[in-house]
């Protein structure tokens, strides 16, 4: 294999690799191997004709695409290696050359980490924050454990009201016709929640247990699905169950319920301290911040599109995964919020930057301030991992490879610049 970069603007970059016709033949050989079974050709069985039958009956290149998906992946990670380059995107790729009994070429167009000029880091001035309590604030989170110890009581004698659960089925129609996706049965849904599109929960309201509805809704002109997108639907609506919470009364037994405490007294002053902490820990990220975006705005680089572009990617998958892990599909979220996955990317995509610019510069500190993680401090993160999946850190250890220790260890420096830029800060009045 032989590899050739050539530098392009706005930080990219573009591979040229090469593999023999030897190479080649292998994958073609290994491509017929793998497709002969689903091919017909007259006068053979199925999977027992030649290759160069099939080839001379459907063409030279009927194994081309297949045999240069494998090449490419196959070797395009140990090109980035090679390069030398510090890729920070996915890969363009683009066929240069495919033909029997010669050479395989293809490239790959990449985006590479950018070089940042720091301008100030030490002395920046970060925001003093208030971080008392007030009574309203622990009434609040009193309150917020109170719903959350809610008994969950199945209501007959009146009608469904805001913030009550119905348990529907439903089917969704357009144009007379069902459409996909529109249709669960025993779906509880939450009145107030706006998890349904337009005013469907409100149209619940005032409805009673057996009841039927027949809900008039209109779908957002952005709609992820273009045959939905600005269309009236009508939803058919069976109402099985009326749900309510009856919530329990703020007293001692209450304290006694949900904390290790004795009175409401203790557990309000616990509420209190816990509220402290919980607002010195979000003052303390709010300062990281500000002085990491002024460190951001005082210098410079130049960010490939590529690499936003991955980071946005990363991100929609961060999404996904927290909307799956509360029980709901991500499809299926997309679906009732009205949301594509476009216009996602294309709101995300501000954060995106300011993730990456916020990565770089503090890489840069780690640079230039020579920080460096200690073993300590990496068998500290290591325990830390090994408690919250309830493993053995040597366990962990094991299963650890160079790739994800080398990350963890330049993780943990950057945890250290954000310190030493914090340390180095002045606290300003507002």
């Amino acid at each position: 294999m032989s590899v050739q970069v050539e530098t392009l603007e706005k930080n990219m970059a573009k591979l040229t690799i090469e593999l023999s016709e030897d190479v080649l033949e292998q994958a073609l050989q290994e491509a017929y191997l793998r497709q002969r079974n689903k091919i017909s050709l007259p006068g053979f069985r199925k999977g027992k004709a030649p290759r160069h039958m099939l080839e001379k009956v459907y063409g030279p290149e009927i194994f081309f695409e297949d045999a240069a998906n494998q090449l490419i992946r196959e070797n395009y990670g140990a090109a980035a290696d090679e390069s030398g380059l510090d890729i920070v995107s996915h890969p363009t790729v683009d066929i240069v050359q495919i033909e029997k009994g010669r050479p395989f070429i293809f490239t790959a167009e990449v985006a590479v980490r950018p070089e940042v000029a720091l301008g100030e880091y030490k002395g920046i001035a970060v925001t003093k924050a208030d971080v008392s309590v007030t009574d309203e604030e622990m009434d609040a989170a009193i309150e917020r454990e109170r719903q959350n110890n809610a008994r969950i009581i199945t209501v007959e004698d009146r009608a469904i009201a805001e913030g009550d659960t119905a348990v529907i089925d439903y089917e969704g129609f357009v144009d007379g016709t069902p459409f996909e996706g529109g249709k669960a049965e025993g779906h509880a849904l939450e009145i107030g929640s706006h998890s349904f599109i337009d005013t469907f929960e409100e149209q619940l309201i005032g409805k009673r247990s057996g009841e039927e509805a027949e809900i008039h809704v209109t779908f957002p002109e952005e709609y992820h699905a273009a045959e939905l997108a600005g269309k009236p639907a009508v939803f058919q609506v069976k109402i099985h169950e009326i749900r309510t919470k009856e919530l329990p009364e703020l007293d001692d037994d209450f304290a006694q319920d949900v904390s290790e405490f004795d009175t409401m007294e203790a557990y309000r002053e616990n509420i209190r301290k816990n509220l402290t902490e919980s607002k010195e820990a979000e003052a303390r990220r709010a300062q990281e911040d500000e002085a990491v975006q002024k460190i951001v705005e005082g210098a410079s680089m130049e960010i490939p599109d590529k690499m936003i572009d991955m980071q946005v990617d990363i991100m929609v998958d961060e999404f996904a995964q927290r909307i799956e892990q509360q029980g709901l599909g991500f499809e299926q979220y997309l679906q009732f919020s009205g949301m594509s996955i476009d216009k996602m990317k294309e709101q995300l995509r501000p954060d995106a930057l300011k993730r990456i610019q916020g990565s770089l510069v503090l890489e840069q500190i780690v640079k230039e301030e020579q920080i460096e993680a200690s073993q300590e401090e990496a068998d500290a993160e290591i325990q830390k991992m090994a408690d919250a999946y309830g493993m053995e850190a040597d366990k962990i250890r094991e299963l650890m490879g160079d790739a994800e220790k080398a990350s963890m260890m330049k993780d943990l420096a950057v945890q250290k610049a954000v310190r030493f830029v914090m340390d180095h800060s002045v606290e300003a009045e507002v």
